[in-house]
C-alpha cells in the first residue's frame, strides 16, 4: 500500500491524533450557528428600534426569553438527559430546537411567536453547551482538555463576533430585519452539519476506543448531586460570582463609557469588544499553558482577582476605560479557560453532563438577577459608579471562594494544580463510580477516552 494511503488510514483511526481534534473542531462549530444567532438581537438592536417598530423593552424581552427557560431548569434536565442518553442522541435532539427556534424567529408573523422562537433557541443553545463539554471531557480528559475547551470557546466566541460584525450590514443590504434573522438560521443549519460529522465519526469509534466518560444508559439520582464534593460547589459559586460580573456589565457598559468619558457608542462598541476579541485569541494559549503546568486553583484565584482592580479603576477614577478593559479582558480569558475543563476532573464520570448543566442554572439565575440590580443602581444614584462596586464586589466572592476551592483541593490530593498528562495512562483524577461494579463496555456512548483495545499513549 502506497504512503499516502497508509497516512489516510492512520488518520482515520479513531485513536489518532487527527481523529480527536476533527472531533474537537466539530463540537467547536456545532455551537457557533446559536451564537451568531444569539447575537443578533444585540447586532441588530438599533433596526429593530428603528425601522421594525420594536421598544427597547421588546428588544429586551427577546434576551430575556432566551435564557428564563434554563433558570427554570430547562438546562439541568438536559444535563441529566445527556447523561442518560448520550451525547449524540442529545446533540442532534439540541440542534433541532436550536434550527427550529431561529427559523421560528426569521418566520415570526407576531411578536409572541418571535419570543416563543427566542425560547426554543435559549433552550437548545445552553443545553448544547453541556453537551459540548461532554463531549470534550470524553475525547480529550487525561490529555490537552484545556485546550480543547479553550479552542472550542474561540469557535464560540467567533459566531457572537461574527454576528455583531455581520448582521447589520445583512439588513441593510437584502431588505431589513428579516433578512437578518434569516441568516441567523442559515448559519444554525450550517452548525447542524458539524453535528452530523459528530454523530457518525463518534458511532464509526464504536467498539474501538475507549472514551473518558461513563457509559450512557445509567441513572442519574438525587444522590449522585448530593455526593458532589465542596470543590464541585465552590467552582459553581465562583462562576456565578465571575460571570455576573462580565455579563450584565457588558451589556450597559456602551451606555457606562458615554455617560463617564462622552465616549461615542461607535467607539464603546469597539471597547467592549476587547472581552471577546481576548478570549478568541487567549482562550486556547492559556488552556494550553493549564494543560502544560496545571495550577488550576492558583490561576482561578490570579483570574479573580484581577477583575477587582479592572472595575474599580471604572467605577472611582477618571482612566481612561481601555486600560482596566485590557486587565478585564485578560481576566475573562483565564477564567473562562481554566474553570470549565475543571468539572470533569472533580465529579464523578457518569454525572458530568448534570453537574454542567446545575452550574448553568444556577449561573443563569446570577444572569438573570444582576442586569436588574445593576439598572436599578443606575437609577437610583444616577451614575455607575455604585454598579462598579458592586462588580467589584462580585470579583472578591470569586477570590474567595477561588481560595476555598485551592483548600479543598490541596485536602483531596491537590488534583487541580497537577500537570493533565502527569500520570500517564492514569485516570486518577476523577472520584470512581461506585456500585455498578459491571466492567465498562467499549462499544458503549461515552464509554471510556480514546484509547484502543491495546491502549495507546496519553499522547497519540
Amino acid at each position: 500500500m502506497s504512503q499516502p494511503s497508509t497516512d489516510r488510514l492512520r488518520m482515520m483511526d479513531p485513536a489518532s491524533t487527527f481523529f480527536r481534534w476533527s472531533i474537537m473542531i466539530a463540537a467547536g462549530l456545532m455551537l457557533f450557528g446559536s451564537y451568531f444567532a444569539y447575537g443578533s438581537v444585540s447586532a441588530i438592536s438599533q433596526l429593530l428600534i428603528n425601522q421594525a417598530g420594536y421598544t427597547q423593552t421588546q428588544v429586551g424581552m427577546m434576551d430575556s426569553l432566551y435564557s428564563w427557560p434554563n433558570v427554570l431548569g430547562s438546562v439541568l434536565i438536559a444535563g441529566i438527559l445527556i447523561d442518560r442518553l448520550g451525547t449524540r442522541v442529545m446533540s442532534f435532539v439540541l440542534s433541532g430546537f436550536i434550527v427550529l427556534g431561529a427559523v421560528i424567529v426569521a418566520a415570526a408573523p407576531s411578536f409572541t411567536v418571535l419570543l416563543v422562537g427566542r425560547a426554543i433557541l435559549g433552550i437548545g443553545s445552553e443545553a448544547m453547551i453541556v453537551c459540548q463539554s461532554v463531549i470534550l471531557a470524553k475525547w480529550f480528559k487525561g490529555r490537552e482538555l484545556a485546550l480543547a475547551f479553550g479552542l472550542a470557546l474561540t469557535f464560540m466566541r467567533l459566531g457572537t463576533f461574527a454576528s455583531l460584525n455581520m448582521e447589520t450590514w445583512v439588513a441593510n443590504k437584502y431588505g431589513g430585519v428579516d433578512a437578518a434573522f434569516w441568516f441567523a438560521a442559515i448559519t444554525c443549519v450550517f452548525s447542524l452539519i458539524f453535528v452530523i460529522y459528530y454523530v457518525v465519526m463518534e458511532k464509526a469509534a464504536e467498539g474501538k476506543v475507549k472514551l473518558a466518560v461513563a457509559p450512557a444508559g445509567d441513572k442519574i439520582t438525587l444522590s449522585d448531586i448530593k455526593a458532589f464534593d465542596s470543590r464541585f460547589w465552590y467552582i459553581t459559586i465562583l462562576c456565578v460570582a465571575f460571570y455576573a460580573a462580565i455579563f450584565p456589565f457588558q451589556n450597559l457598559a456602551q451606555d457606562f463609557f458615554y455617560d463617564k468619558w462622552g465616549i461615542a457608542p461607535e467607539a464603546g462598541i469597539r471597547i467592549v469588544s476587547i472581552l471577546i476579541l481576548f478570549s478568541m485569541i487567549l482562550a486556547p494559549i492559556i488552556g494550553r499553558v493549564v494543560d502544560k503546568i496545571g495550577k488550576r486553583g492558583t490561576l482561578l484565584m490570579w483570574g479573580t482577582f484581577l477583575m477587582i482592580p479592572a472595575h474599580l479603576a471604572m467605577g472611582i477614577s477618571n482612566l481612561h476605560p481601555v486600560f482596566p478593559m485590557i486587565i478585564l479582558g485578560f481576566s475573562f480569558s483565564l477564567v473562562s479557560a481554566v474553570l470549565w475543563p475543571v468539572v470533569p476532573l472533580i465529579v464523578k464520570e457518569r454525572a458530568v453532563g448534570t453537574a454542567f448543566g446545575l452550574i448553568f442554572v444556577i449561573q443563569n439565575i446570577g444572569l438573570a438577577l444582576f442586569p436588574v440590580l445593576n439598572g436599578a443602581l443606575r437609577v437610583s444614584t444616577e451614575n455607575y459608579t455604585t454598579g462598579q462596586l458592586m462588580f467589584a464586589s462580585l470579583g472578591l466572592v470569586g477570590l474567595i471562594f477561588a481560595i476555598l476551592l485551592l483548600r479543598a483541593d490541596r485536602g483531596k490530593g491537590g488534583i487541580l494544580e497537577l500537570e493533565v498528562m502527569e500520570k500517564k495512562g492514569e485516570e486518577a483524577e476523577t472520584p470512581p463510580d461506585e456500585g455498578s461494579g459491571e466492567p465498562e463496555t467499549p462499544g458503549d456512548e461515552g464509554s471510556g477516552g480514546p484509547v484502543a483495545e491495546e491502549p495507546p499513549s496519553v499522547i497519540s
